[in-house]
């Protein structure tokens, strides 16, 4: 086959225009495998902003939603709110983590087959194969003058391209507002501006990433093959070609001698249907992005000219070596590195999964007064003033009690809530913030025996005592 790898050492330059590349559609157990997680992605991220989940009256029922306006995110059961941004912070890392195992025991397992910019990718040249044929038609096709056939086959390609970038960026959108509300209001003017401004953006990114960058956003705008660099070794698993076994390659003829060569008959089948256009037989390459569809087109040839498949396959720096030494495969999951990183995913998912689990669904926070920082009253007694932000987490209002402790003799009130001095009455409706401006007064001989800054705890709790939550704060008492 007439094709050439677009990495090959003789041919950089430190300049070059882009080398167009045609992938060849590859069969085999990878190509499924890449086709299955495709539509399984795909799927997930277009029809999971119209999954609801019902939380109650005035609370949004959008499976998932990051509510920017609301100051919430939704995940099904689960309601974030803008103090518990470290569960964020935690599946932030766990992503990290997660990705570093995968890529110390498989290589870029993540670019091959999950990164959106590969499903896109993948999406795009199917759409491209369908309108202009595969490998050989495109390449064909690319050399005729942009007339008749070619331009329409271009329009209706970039069309299609067009619409899917579209969708994807109007599917965005809907992660961020209520769905059928946008959707029913985006084409006839009502939705909000960011969704018109973000979807025009996320069109374009799409649009240009997928359909027009396509490897070299791999290869140049992406920091993961440099950083994956630091995450592999030699007992990492990696799309490899067998060179005790293929070389010296040739080409061979039907009832030819495999005697004094390899297996390798040099047909590049595995350069065709790389969609980033190297060639698998240079060794690792910054450029491989583990897709194993080398693998598939190889094992197709070797079935043909009956050799044993695996000539590419997925192996270990360190069996390759010793293969050609005739040493047998060993396989090192449990490693230094591996260990570290299991330890460390294992760790955070149970902090985060403890942490949900005993998830307080009232919260408080108190902002002591600083203008003045304390009156001091006729009768001697000296008050300081507070406003409490109840957070009421639950579906349902709920009827809460305040109370201040630690100094005798207080007193406490709010404006426009019943108290009866000792504590105060609160109704917080659901999934809101109850805002209370309070009052503590201390008696002028508790005073006397006050220092400047006095400890004390504000104590919110249901009034059947199932739940609570506790503020420290301090009491200016006026002395110096």
């Amino acid at each position: 086959m007439d094709v050439t790898a677009v990495n090959k050492p003789e041919h950089r330059e430190l300049y070059q225009k882009r080398i167009p590349i045609y992938p060849k559609l590859a069969h085999g157990i990878y190509r499924k495998i890449k086709w299955a997680l495709l539509f399984i992605l795909l799927g997930i991220y277009y029809i999971v902003p119209f999954l609801r989940w019902d939380r109650g009256p005035e609370v949004p029922d959008q499976a998932v939603l990051a509510d920017f306006a609301g100051r919430r995110f939704y995940f099904f059961f689960i309601e974030l709110w803008p103090q518990e941004v470290y569960y964020i912070t935690g599946l932030l890392m766990l992503a990290a983590f997660g990705l570093f195992l995968a890529t110390s025991l498989f290589g870029r397992v993540w670019c091959g087959y999950a990164c959106p910019q590969t499903i896109w990718t993948d999406l795009f040249i199917a759409v491209e194969r369908i309108v202009e044929g595969d490998r050989n038609a495109r390449i064909k096709l690319e050399r005729q003058p942009l007339r008749g056939k070619k331009l329409i086959k271009k329009m209706i390609k970039h069309s299609a391209w067009l619409l899917i970038s579209l969708l994807t960026g109007g599917v965005f959108v809907l992660y961020f507002h209520d769905a059928p509300t946008v959707v029913r209001g985006f084409f006839t003017g009502h939705a909000p501006m960011s969704a018109y401004l973000f979807t025009a953006i996320l069109t374009f990114t799409t649009y240009s990433l997928a359909g027009l960058m396509r490897e070299q956003v791999c290869t140049f705008m992406c920091p993961w093959p440099r950083i994956q660099g630091a995450l592999t070794d030699d007992d990492s698993f990696e799309v490899s070609y067998r060179g005790y076994r293929g070389e010296p390659r040739a080409a061979h003829k039907k009832n030819d001698s495999w005697e004094g060569r390899g297996d390798c008959i040099d047909c590049k089948m595995c350069v065709a249907v790389c969609p980033m256009g190297i060639d698998i037989r240079d060794g690792d390459q910054l450029e491989c992005i583990n897709c194993a569809l080398c693998i598939d087109a190889c094992d197709s040839v070797m079935d043909k000219i009956g050799r044993p498949k695996g000539l590419i396959a997925y192996d270990t720096g360190r069996n390759r070596k010793g293969a050609a030494r005739g040493k047998k495969p060993v396989f090192k999951i449990i490693r230094a590195r591996t260990v570290l990183y299991g330890v460390l995913v294992t760790a955070i998912s149970g902090i985060m999964l403890y942490g949900l689990i005993t998830r307080s669904t009232l919260d408080l926070n108190t902002l002591r007064d600083r203008s003045p920082t304390f009156v001091r009253l006729s009768d001697g007694s000296v008050r300081n003033g507070y406003t409490l932000k109840i957070i009421n987490k639950a579906t349902k209002p709920r009827d809460l009690r305040v109370l201040v402790k630690g100094i005798e003799g207080i007193a406490i009130k709010a404006v426009g809530l019943d108290s009866d001095g000792k504590s105060i009455v609160v109704r917080a409706e659901p999934d809101k913030v109850r805002v209370v401006k309070m009052y503590v007064t201390v008696p002028k001989d508790v005073v006397k025996t006050l220092k400047e800054s006095a400890p004390v705890s504000i104590l919110v709790e249901d009034n059947d005592g199932s739940e609570h939550t506790v503020n420290k704060t301090v009491f200016l008492s006026g002395k110096r």
